[in-house]
């Protein structure tokens, strides 16, 4: 029986919820291999075959591969463990987060200390649909 989720009616927003857990389970766990210098070394070298490696599907693959980590979360990643991908990278978390907004990262830092994002459009779409903000 599918469990109520009144959340998947937030625009923008994925909750790594079970169903999300189970469907990435290996994207997870190959990104927590990163935590080694020697399984960072062997991704570096040669990342598809690393990848490869993992019984994680060919569009989260891709979505790695990519970088594409809204991509990633879409398909099971949790920002968390896909943090593990950026700092292999040498990126930094604000980088990550920034590349997820489509802003550059210092256009990313300026709008959370101005406060962040503004709510406006972030609203339950069934609000949206009846006239709400």
């Amino acid at each position: 029986m599918a469990l109520d989720k009144p959340y998947k009616d937030i625009p923008g927003t994925t909750i790594f919820d079970a169903e999300q857990s189970r469907k990435g389970y290996w994207l997870n766990q190959f990104c927590m291999s990163l935590m080694k210098a020697a399984n960072r070394e062997r991704f570096k070298a040669d990342e598809r075959k690393y990848l490869d490696e993992w019984p994680m599907t060919e569009e989260q693959k891709q979505a790695v591969l990519a970088r594409d980590l809204n991509r990633c979360i879409a398909v099971g990643g949790n920002i968390y463990f896909l943090a593990k991908i950026g700092a292999t990278d040498g990126k930094s978390f604000q980088y990550m987060a920034a590349s997820m907004t489509g802003m550059t990262q210092d256009e990313y830092a300026a709008m959370m200390l101005a406060g962040g994002r503004s709510p406006k459009g972030n609203r339950y779409l069934s609000e949206q649909a009846e006239g709400g903000v």
